[in-house]
């Protein structure tokens, strides 16, 4: 497996009830492909669809219209080639840092030697290497993240989606956390899509950016991230991608309340 996902045509629809006229257009025709081994954050407002389309992804929901391909295969449902990391932790708090790991391994066929030895690993990836007979409720909030990158990370799977993940955290510990996931990329080349609601945060971590937006919401632009990692919030070039997100979700905003409007 390469890792490399393609949205084609990717529309959905949430029926009601109460018959058509009821029925939520959450996002219409998203087109984009992820190449292998790069990091793709998708932004937008909140209610614009982020969470739903990656849920579709990982298999989680189904597309009113269109199909998502990851090595050209079709997703139809869960599947051990993506792992999710969301922002509720998730954890088994009657589980240690080495077990909670070891528990998505299980459905592997690996032997127990082989999921010590995995955990073991990614365990040291995430920089837990003295944590990893603690409880969760002995961890910090980023900490506890990490277990849950690390256990995404374990079943080695072709894609890693991330749902906001650092969103329950606070600054200081997000942007510690942003530096973690920037140098786990850069160590495993593994392809990510990652939402997140932070104009900073998407062009820190990223290769691309791509903008949700309007209604329903459509890909509405693509920036590309060329700046050397580890990157520099507060250089120039930095600053002007993070103008540019800016002035294009202001410009979008202004075309929905336009079209509202016009609808009234």
């Amino acid at each position: 497996m390469t890792g490399e996902l393609r949205i084609d045509h990717l529309s959905k629809v949430y029926q009601s009830d109460k018959g058509p006229l009821a029925s939520h257009n959450v996002f219409d025709d998203v087109t984009f492909g992820v190449k292998a081994g790069e990091f793709v954050s998708v932004i937008g407002p909140s209610g614009c669809g982020k969470s739903t389309l990656l849920n579709i992804i990982a298999g989680l929901d189904r597309a009113s219209q269109g199909a998502v391909f990851i090595d050209e295969r079709a997703v139809s449902g869960p599947g051990m080639d993506r792992s999710m990391v969301f922002q509720e932790f998730a954890l088994f708090p009657w589980l240690n840092v080495r077990d909670n790991i070891i528990f998505g391994l299980k459905s592997l066929g690996l032997s127990a030697a082989e999921r010590g030895a995995r955990a073991a690993k990614y365990i040291k990836l995430v920089g837990l290497d003295r944590f990893s007979d603690y409880y969760p409720n002995r961890l910090s909030g980023g900490m506890r993240q990490r277990v849950g990158i690390a256990r995404a990370l374990a079943v080695e799977p072709a894609v890693l989606l991330m749902d906001e993940p650092f969103g329950s955290l606070d600054a200081l510990t997000r942007r510690s956390m942003q530096a973690a996931l920037s140098d786990i990329y850069l160590r495993t080349r593994k392809t990510v899509l990652f939402i997140t609601h932070d104009i900073d945060e998407a062009i820190y971590l990223s290769d691309r950016v791509l903008l949700l937006s309007g209604e329903p919401s459509r890909l509405s632009l693509e920036l590309r991230i060329d700046l050397p990692r580890p990157r520099d919030h507060r250089s120039g070039a930095f600053q002007g991608h993070v103008e540019t997100l800016q002035q294009a979700i202001i410009q979008s905003r202004s075309a929905s309340s336009i079209n509202t409007e016009a609808n009234l």
